[in-house]
């Protein structure tokens, strides 16, 4: 049973993952032949019962027919069983692994990227990830769901077939809860949500503004982390990405799909990253805390000096980096 301890001079909590210590990948291939994939079309067997699958005509449970499936990832960093259970150990904090962590699988398509895939089935997609963590939310245990995708070997896929996944926590992540706090800390001072302020002044400044289609917008974060990082917000406030509507997803949907061609286009088709940041269930913070999709081309390594102090060095701007997104600079490596 995988369990969560907390380190008592920061304050973070890591995942002991003792399922995943033996698994030869993120998900191995069971029951389907030697070298088959079993996120393939044919593959349903060697993977657990589907949580929710998109069926656009018809056909059983568990079976070909899909265009999107969701299904629990079967070398769990958390497993859903059991009750949470705290306990100590002198100084130390420490509770059982429950959780959720389950797998998005995005298209049939073996070889597919998702800016190449028809925008209504990037919609999917994003309607399945609302679909989950709104039915996650509902689970007392659990606190918090991360959406994610890594995209190349290089930033930590171990499968080539598209998928995404997400892991469901009984705690809010430190990062989430710093971005947390910043925003409450923001909002007492001003009676605003900073990710609003953040969007009014990126629209009418539009130095790191990327993109904007209908209710959402892409843009280069002021401070990055990474050169070419990139967030996409909706521009009304809106904590919790459930509340997005299926209208507004076929719109987010064809801005995530641009902005990711943009990337592949001008960096040579990098590994990438992305995470969905939404409000932590059942948080009494909503009008402070704004959902927030960031991307993260994987450019350059992160080495000593940033594990060892928290800072980032960046050697492209983000006034740059815009620039070229928005295809204003000379289309030429970035390195």
């Amino acid at each position: 049973m995988p369990e969560l301890r907390k380190d008592p001079i920061a304050g973070r909590w890591v995942i002991i993952s003792t399922e995943r210590a033996r698994r030869p990948s993120d998900f191995a291939a069971g029951a389907a032949a030697p070298g088959a994939c079993a996120f393939c079309p044919g593959g349903e067997a060697s993977t657990p019962d589907e949580l929710l699958a998109v069926r656009p005509y018809g056909g059983d449970a568990n079976g070909p027919g899909w265009s999107v499936r969701v299904v629990p990832n079967k070398f769990p960093a958390l497993r859903v069983e059991g009750e949470l259970e705290p306990s100590g150990e002198g100084l130390y904090d420490r509770t059982t692994g429950v959780g959720a962590h389950e797998v998005i699988i995005e298209t049939p398509s073996h070889d597919a990227a998702m800016w190449d895939l028809a925008p209504r089935a990037v919609a999917d997609v994003l309607g399945a990830y609302r679909a989950r963590i709104a039915d996650l939310a509902r689970d007392p245990r659990l606190a918090y769901a991360m959406v994610f995708k890594n995209h190349g070997e290089g930033a930590g896929a171990s499968l080539v077939h598209p998928h995404s996944q997400l892991i469901a926590t009984p705690i809010v992540p430190i990062m989430v809860e710093e971005e947390l706090a910043g925003a409450v800390q923001h909002f007492r001072m001003k009676k605003r949500c900073i990710w609003c302020d953040i969007v009014h002044q990126e629209r009418r400044g539009r130095e790191r503004l990327i993109l904007e289609a209908g209710p959402f917008v892409a843009l280069a974060p002021f401070a990055p982390r990474l050169p070419f990082e990139t967030w996409i917000l909706p521009t009304d406030h809106r904590s919790s990405f459930e509340e997005t509507t299926g209208p507004e997803l076929e719109v987010l949907a064809g801005l995530l799909q641009e902005v990711l061609r943009r990337m592949a286009r001008v960096l040579h088709t990098p590994p990438y990253n992305y995470m969905l940041h939404s409000a932590p269930f059942r948080s009494t913070s909503r009008e402070r805390f704004h959902w927030h999709i960031e991307i993260i081309p994987k450019l350059t390594r992160v080495a000593g000096f940033e594990w060892g102090t928290g800072f980032f060095i960046n050697a492209t701007p983000p006034e740059e980096a815009a620039r070229y997104l928005r295809g204003e600079a000379p289309e030429s490596p970035v390195s």
